[in-house]
This record gives structure tokens, C-alpha cells and sequence, in this order.
């Protein structure tokens, strides 16, 4: 036996796979190459959904930012785009994600802390001054004033002149992994789910290229899963959504095709790239088997991937991005159709405009250096790979049909189910590392003594007062009686059936504030009190 055996005597994936020194052929036991590979473009898509994937186009290349001002960050976007990120993703601060505007008591110290504060459609078109947003593909990580957001990327949009129908991106939209992983919910998920089928339904007509959801797994990882449990719970929470769409009256196959997903890359490289397959083709075989989807844009598994902000340690944080680079390769060798590098100095701060030209370069270098993207699905048929992507295909079944038959993921989230899964296995992560079981580089191993001297973003506390003052003078000078129009009318559809984007899209118009449509929702659907006894 090695040293190296000796001082790791059980050799497991990050999931706690077990993991054999070598496989063969008959380690595949049962596996079809046709039924369980097939090609790439074709049913069950394990090898990709296109046919020549990156000898085609390459993915998507977006660096998610936002912070301070509509205008600071409008200047980041505009040096992002300048140095070839192919897609805007915007991060938005907390009080927009939860409803409040920018002269809230609650949003006090918080405003473009973690995003870019946004309260109004003034500041809206100041986010996308000069960019033109029917040739740039923009992504919004927003969920529970999503359908605000989009309204207010619409109407900049219609002022710019463009046709809602050309639009290309992604707002997140997705409220249940709120619930059970970050906590910027406002509503209860009834109406919740409500607000999102209602988006679906609106860019049906409206906006027939936009992602109407970004189904997320991400957070779900950075709050402590496993891969199988990224896969399990994001598809568990898509089941949902399809459920809950089809019980609005929408039909699968007008809605699935603009259905996409979010997921994370981690360290563990095989398993990561496994995951992505196996997620691919477990989605294909949901939406054909037990939702009888015929269009086959409908079996696709869309996604985006972001490095995994949790793997970043303070220490050392050059060392980062070796961490992001191998997790984006990880990305790629599963076939993501968009990625987001993540930054040396997020451990620490938002990232610096030169870090985040580093993250960039990470992804160019990838796609124009390495000939990681000269042929599809690269390590297919890789006997490890294959068994990896088959096992964790099934222990992500076996965490669906529990989903099930507890009543759905709704149940299962209500009944603190999912939430204690999470728990469990962050808490047995976290004591893997104190113990030094799992060695994390330059935190419990290899360390160097010594504060990192970075230079870090820093947010002025200016930006809050200024962003304040703004909002107060939008309040004065608008038609208030139109204003008041616009809410009565939000807060009576939300009251009532039809689908609530018309009335949202009015009121953003009217210059209706983003707390203040908000408080409308609040006023009919009331506020959602977590009660899970943990």
C-alpha cells in the first residue's frame, strides 16, 4: 500500500461515492450504449443537446456583476463587454431582491452592497445605457420580484425600440430553492408559484426567445449538498413548476422549451462533469416519460453554470483561481451552454474590475487554447465516467420518488424534508474539514502565514445617500395619480385571475417603484413566515 493510500485509506467522490482504483467494461453492467449514450443532439442527450455543441458556438460567456449604482455597474458591463463577455448577468442588492426600495428603514447599509440597487425604471435604463438590449443576451438572478424586473428590463427594452419577440436571456424566476436554500422570499408559495406560471404565459406571447425561468441548483450547493442532492432537488423543484403550469392551463410543449437551469461546478472534476450528464439525461427522460412532452425542445436541459463561490477560501486567494479554472473545465467538459467565473477575491469582497478580467480570461483561454471544445462530450464512454453518471442518475431518482411520496416538493419543503438533507450534508463536509479528513488548500493544509494583500472593492457609503436622494426626487416629480392607478390595479389583479404582467408592466411605466408594486402583491397575497422546526 502507498503513503498516499495509508493517509487516505477510502477513496470517495464529494458525494461519498465510493471510487475503485480502476473500471472496466463490466463495471457499465446493464448500461446500453445506444439507449444510455446515444449521440450528441439526440433523446436522452447525455452527450450534449447539439449535435456539434462548441464546434458550433461556443457557450455563453457571461461574468455575473452588479454593485453600487445603476451606473457604476452600467460601467462594469460596458468593460466586461469591451474585453469579450458574450452576455450580461446582473446581480441585484437586497433590497431589491426582497422588495424593499432604497429608503426602506430594513434597506439601511444594505443598498449596492451584495448588487446594484435598483428602484425604478429610471434606474433601470440608467443599468443599460448604451447597451443594446436586442443584441446583448442579458441574465437576471432575481426571484421573488422577478416578474417586477423583467417588466422594467422590458419596458427599457421598448423604449430602445426593440421587439419584445428578439429578445434573448434569462430571468431566474426560481422562488422554491428560496425557501429552501437563501430566504429572499416575500409571498407564500402559492402565489409565488402563481407570479411564475404568469411569466410563462406573458412571454408565450410576448417574449417567445426569453428563458421565463433558471431553475436553480446552484444555491442549493452553496448552502451545503451534494452533487446528487443538486440534481435531486433541482429537478424535484422543476417537477413543480411544470405541475404548477400545467394546473394554470398552460400545455407542457408551450411552455417547456423555455424552461433552463442553473447549476454549480465544484472541485471534484469527474464528478462534477458527471452530474452535469447525468442531470441532461434524467431531465430528457422526466419530461418525455412522465409528462408526455412531444416537441423534443421540450426534453432539453439548458444550463448555466457558475464556479462554486463556497470553494473560495480568504486565505491565499490567488490560489482561487486554480480552484475556478478546473471548475470551469468541469463545466465545459459537461457541456454547459453559459458560464460564469467567479473572481480570486469574492472570499472577500466583491470582485475588483482586474480580477474580474481574470475570471474572463479563465473562460477564453479554455475555448481558444486548451482543445477542450474541439469535440463534443469529450470524455464520453469513459468507464468511470459513464458509471458515475449512472449512479448518480439513480441516487438522484431514488431522492425524487421520496419527493414524491411525501406529497411533492412543496410538502417536503414545508415539512423541513429537503432543508435537513442540506443541513446534514453541509454539516458533514464542515466536519470532514476540521478534522482533517478533507483537506481544503491553504485553510487546513499548506498554509502560509499572513493576511492576503489584495486591493479590495469597496463599496462608498455615499452611493446609498445618492441612490436615496434619486429615488425621493423620482417620488416628487412623477404623475401620482397615475401611480396610484397603476397599484390599484396591480393589487386587484393579484386579487383575481388573470395573468399579473400587464398590470406589473403598467406600473413600472408609471414609474411605480420597486418596493412600492411590491407592497401591492404584499396588500393581496400576504407574506410567507418560514415554520420549519428544524
Amino acid at each position: 500500500m502507498s503513503a498516499h493510500e495509508k493517509d487516505k485509506p477510502a477513496f470517495k467522490t464529494a458525494s461519498g461515492l465510493e471510487t475503485k482504483a480502476y473500471y472496466r467494461p463490466d463495471d457499465l453492467e446493464g448500461w446500453d450504449c445506444e439507449r444510455d449514450l446515444g449521440f450528441p443532439g439526440q433523446y436522452p442527450f447525455t452527450r450534449g443537446i447539439h449535435p456539434t455543441h462548441y464546434r458550433s458556438r461556443l457557450w455563453t460567456m457571461r461574468q455575473y456583476a452588479g454593485f453600487g449604482s445603476a451606473v457604476e455597474s452600467n460601467a462594469r458591463y460596458r468593460y466586461l463587454l469591451s474585453h469579450g463577455t458574450t452576455g450580461l448577468s446582473v446581480a441585484f442588492d437586497l433590497p431589491t431582491q426582497i422588495g424593499l426600495d432604497s429608503d426602506h428603514p430594513l434597506a439601511r447599509g444594505e443598498v449596492g452592497r451584495v448588487g446594484v440597487a435598483i428602484d425604478s425604471l429610471e434606474d433601470m435604463e440608467l443599468l443599460f445605457e448604451g447597451i443594446p438590449l436586442d443584441r446583448v443576451s442579458s441574465s437576471m438572478t432575481i426571484n421573488a420580484t422577478a416578474a417586477i424586473l423583467l417588466a422594467l428590463y422590458f419596458a427599457v427594452a421598448e423604449k430602445q425600440g426593440a421587439d419584445l419577440a428578439r429578445l434573448s436571456g434569462t430571468v431566474q424566476n426560481d422562488i422554491l430553492k428560496e425557501y429552501i436554500a437563501r430566504g429572499t422570499y416575500i409571498y407564500p408559495p402559492g402565489p409565488a408559484l402563481r407570479l411564475v406560471t404568469d411569466i410563462f404565459a406573458f412571454c408565450r406571447e410576448r417574449a417567445p426567445e426569453w428563458n421565463t425561468i433558471s431553475i436553480s441548483g446552484y444555491h442549493i450547493r452553496e448552502a451545503g449538498s451534494t452533487a446528487v442532492q443538486e440534481v435531486a432537488f433541482t429537478l424535484a423543484n422543476a417537477i413543480a413548476y411544470v405541475e404548477a403550469a400545467r394546473a394554470r392551463g398552460l400545455a407542457v410543449d408551450d411552455f417547456a422549451p423555455r424552461l433552463s437551469f442553473f447549476l454549480s461546478a465544484h472541485n471534484d472534476l469527474l464528478e462534477e462533469v458527471a452530474k452535469f450528464r447525468a442531470a441532461r439525461r434524467l431531465w430528457a427522460r422526466i419530461m418525455r416519460e412522465r409528462f408526455k412532452a412531444r416537441d423534443p425542445r421540450s426534453w432539453l436541459f439548458r444550463f448555466h453554470t457558475q464556479t462554486a463561490g463556497s470553494t473560495l477560501a480568504a486565505q491565499q486567494p490567488d490560489v482561487n483561481i486554480v480552484r475556478v479554472t478546473l471548475q470551469a473545465l468541469a463545466s465545459v467538459l459537461g457541456g454547459t451552454q453559459s458560464l460564469h467565473t467567479n473572481s480570486r477575491d469574492e472570499a472577500l469582497a466583491l470582485p475588483t474590475e482586474a480580477s474580474a478580467l481574470v475570471a474572463l480570461r479563465t473562460q477564453q483561454i479554455l475555448a481558444h487554447e486548451t482543445g477542450v471544445a474541439n469535440t463534443v462530450d469529450p470524455l464520453g464512454g469513459s468507464y468511470f465516467v459513464e458509471n458515475l453518471t449512472t449512479q448518480i442518475e439513480g441516487k438522484a431518482e431514488e431522492y425524487i420518488r421520496k419527493i414524491d411520496a411525501l406529497g411533492g416538493v412543496l410538502s417536503a419543503i414545508e415539512t423541513g424534508y429537503v432543508q435537513r438533507e442540506v443541513q446534514q450534508a453541509a454539516y458533514e463536509y464542515q466536519r470532514a474539514v476540521e478534522a482533517g479528513d478533507q483537506t481544503v488548500v491553504g485553510v487546513n493544509r499548506y498554509i502560509v502565514e499572513g493576511a492576503s494583500s489584495l486591493p479590495l472593492l469597496r463599496i462608498d457609503p455615499e452611493i446609498e445617500r445618492a441612490q436615496v436622494e434619486r429615488l425621493q426626487k423620482l417620488r416628487r416629480r412623477r404623475d401620482s395619480a397615475r401611480v396610484t392607478a397603476a397599484l390599484k390595479q396591480v393589487e386587484a389583479t393579484a386579487r383575481s385571475e388573470p395573468n399579473l404582467m400587464p398590470a406589473i408592466l403598467d406600473a413600472t411605466n408609471a414609474h411605480a417603484t420597486v418596493g412600492e408594486i411590491s407592497d401591492a402583491m404584499r396588500r393581496a397575497f400576504g407574506e410567507y413566515q418560514e415554520s420549519v422546526a428544524i
